[in-house]
């Protein structure tokens, strides 16, 4: 079994965080490491209070930093864009819309 620096599953749980949001799957994929060690990473990094991806949360009650991440990444979006990028993340643009407005 080979070792994985604490370094690089920073950076691979990072990537499941916004503004990336991508699933553990491509993660998986990408890093060249099992979906259930990612899954296990992501279990003990949030049974030690810190801030993960997981199903228990909705894009309402992400962080305010998570939100914030979403409006700059979708403020160039042409309409047609944005929808391709809330059907990616699980969003309304109306959802978005009403963020803005909050900040």
């Amino acid at each position: 079994m080979t070792r994985i620096s604490p370094e690089r599953k920073s950076a691979a749980l990072a990537k499941l965080l916004p503004p990336y949001n991508m699933t553990v799957a491509s993660v998986a994929q990408m890093e060249g490491i099992s979906e259930a060690t990612l899954y296990n990473w992501r279990n003990q990094t949030k049974a030690e209070g810190k801030p993960v991806p997981g199903a228990d949360k909705t894009p309402e009650q992400w962080p305010a930093e998570a939100r914030l991440a979403v409006i700059i990444e979708t403020a160039t979006l042409s309409a047609t864009e944005l929808a391709e990028y809330c059907r990616k993340k699980g969003l309304y643009p109306e959802q978005i819309q009403r963020w803005k407005q909050a900040f």
